[in-house]
């Protein structure tokens, strides 16, 4: 055996050595490439978020000064361009802190609406639970909160956020937000399972011809509620910079990062989704129990935070500007490790967004989702399971894909609706 063969095979096994070395560096730089472009995507798209909520606020704005039925379905329009990129963004909650400390601000619901404005007699006048049900603050400028005298003479969005959001503690006094928005431009949808949404008029807003009483009131509401809207959203847009909060948490462990890319993915699909907006409405056959009740635009907004779970393991976006945003994806990461499991994973998403897809065709041509979840409503009611069942399935590929990457034990969001039935109806 020669010298020169001894130094080959030395060589050699040196180099095989440093490769299997350098393997776990490799993958911990990976991992940290996901979470980092995970962080990208999120910037992106609360910025989406920031600049259709602008739009709308410029929106509002033209209802206010002129109050037309022109300038209300414009606003309308303003409202449901600016639900999707937000809904897409949902996926951000569960996994990390700093989004689900200010998530209530902007997404709460639902909400008792008599808190806001007049509302419909069939709603009632008081409630065990909520002293403030029928508060209305719109038509009044004192008003009681823990047995205490407020005044509530100026709506500004500093009174909305430190007084009246979730005031006396209660969760259902949601006073911001896209869901108080949203019902200052419907109303109450009062068709119960029935068709058509809320339709408040726009001279609700006309102080020279005004209906329902204190039009300029209302419409400072509005106002203020856009307005908190916007500066809420410019808050998490901040959080995901590079230099952000949000980033630098969900950046400064990159194994943690994972988790918190799994945890968003599992906990909207299963206990949030699935259960909390969409198995509890079925299993009650409750139109009070739709995520976007006012405006009849929930299947839409399901079929949103079902495209944001998606783009959470790809790590693709697609910008309101059409600008396509890909990198480093939770899927590659699966698929080194198990290409198997990362084929059924985007199999399970896939299916799931087809799903949503057949029940937003049929609410645009067919029925609305309050309808699809009526009592009786047999095909209705097995398109929303369909996709329920979708998001079930999703969810337990999700928690696979924690095993098969050895992050640990993640709990994931449950709900009563899906794991103990029963319950809803005691």
């Amino acid at each position: 055996m020669t010298t020169s063969f001894l130094r080959s095979a030395a060589l050699a096994l040196a180099t095989a050595t440093s490769l299997l070395a350098l393997q776990p560096a490799q993958a911990a730089t990976d991992a940290a490439a996901v979470v980092k472009h995970y962080a990208e995507v999120a910037h992106a798209k609360y910025a989406d978020a920031l600049s259709t909520a602008e739009a709308l606020d410029k929106a509002v704005d033209a209802l206010i000064a002129t109050p037309s039925e022109a300038t209300l379905k414009a606003a309308r329009d303003a409202w449901l361009v600016a639900r999707n990129p937000y809904q897409e963004t949902e996926v951000y909650r569960f996994g990390n802190p700093i989004v689900d400390e200010w998530e209530g601000k902007v997404n709460a619901w639902p909400l008792d609406e008599g808190l806001i404005d007049y509302v419909d007699p069939s709603y009632g006048t008081e409630s065990d639970e909520n002293a403030l049900f029928t508060a209305n603050v719109i038509a009044n400028k004192t008003i009681k909160i823990d047995g205490k005298d407020v005044d509530a003479t100026n709506i500004t969005p500093e009174f909305l956020a430190g007084t009246l959001q979730e005031a006396g503690g209660i969760e259902a006094n949601v006073a911001t937000g896209y869901h108080a928005i949203e019902f200052l431009l419907w109303g109450q949808d009062l068709n119960g399972n029935g068709p058509g949404a809320g339709n408040r008029p726009y001279k609700d807003y006309d102080t020279k011809a005004c209906t329902n009483g204190n039009c300029d009131r209302r419409a400072a509401y509005l106002k203020a509620a856009s307005d908190l809207l916007v500066s809420d959203l410019k808050e998490m847009v901040a959080n995901w910079t590079p230099d952000g909060a949000a980033t630098k948490n969900v950046e400064g462990d990159a194994k943690a990062g994972l988790g918190a890319i799994l945890t968003g993915m599992g906990s909207l699909s299963y206990g949030e989704l699935a259960g909390e907006r969409m198995k509890l409405g079925l299993l009650l056959h409750d139109p009070e129990e739709e995520h976007d009740c006012f405006s009849d635009n929930t299947y839409n907004s399901h079929l949103h935070d079902a495209i944001g779970i998606q783009a959470a393991y790809t790590g693709e976006y697609t910008k309101v500007d059409g600008t396509k945003l890909t990198g480093p994806s939770l899927s590659e990461l699966v698929a080194a490790k198990d290409p198997a499991l990362d084929k059924e994973m985007k199999d399970k998403l896939a299916t799931t967004i087809a799903a949503m897809q057949a029940m937003a065709k049929r609410g645009d041509t067919v029925e609305k989702y309050d309808q699809m979840i009526a009592e009786g409503n047999a095909e209705g009611n097995a398109v929303v399971q369909a996709a329920i069942d979708g998001l079930v399935a999703q969810a337990k590929t999700v928690e696979r894909v924690i095993a098969s990457l050895d992050l640990g034990t993640i709990e994931l969001e449950g709900s009563d609706s899906l794991d103990n039935p029963n319950a809803v109806f005691q």
